[in-house]
């Protein structure tokens, strides 16, 4: 019998990132995903595995498909998009699925 870990990665919804995001003293990895999207589907085991491992470090995901005014503000053209945000400014964008090392890099820079 496998144990099933809860999700350390919260969805919001753009009307939360205010709060949640831009409010939040720290560093924060926000994932711009969407349920079609065969690479996001990659990614998403990743995220949750940084979730997991980096304690000091909020992590969020973002459907793209409702939160068209955060992408256009960001200026996303493509999902997977991973933004490193930190004391609610942006730091770093990532385009594309990634491996767990990849990701681990892109976060750790900021």
């Amino acid at each position: 019998m496998s144990v099933v870990t809860p999700s350390k990665v919260d969805e919001i919804v753009a009307e939360q990132f205010e709060q949640v995001v831009a409010e939040h003293k720290g560093k924060v990895l926000i994932d711009f995903y969407a349920p079609w999207c065969g690479p996001c589907k990659m990614i998403a085991p990743v995220v949750e595995q940084i979730a997991q491992e980096q304690e000091d470090i909020k992590v969020v995901k973002i459907n793209a498909d409702n939160s068209q005014e955060l992408m256009a503000k960001f200026g996303i053209r493509g999902i997977p998009t991973l933004l490193l945000m930190k004391e609610g400014e942006l730091v770093a964008t990532q385009v594309g699925a990634a491996s767990v090392r990849q990701v681990n890099e892109f976060v750790n820079q900021g």
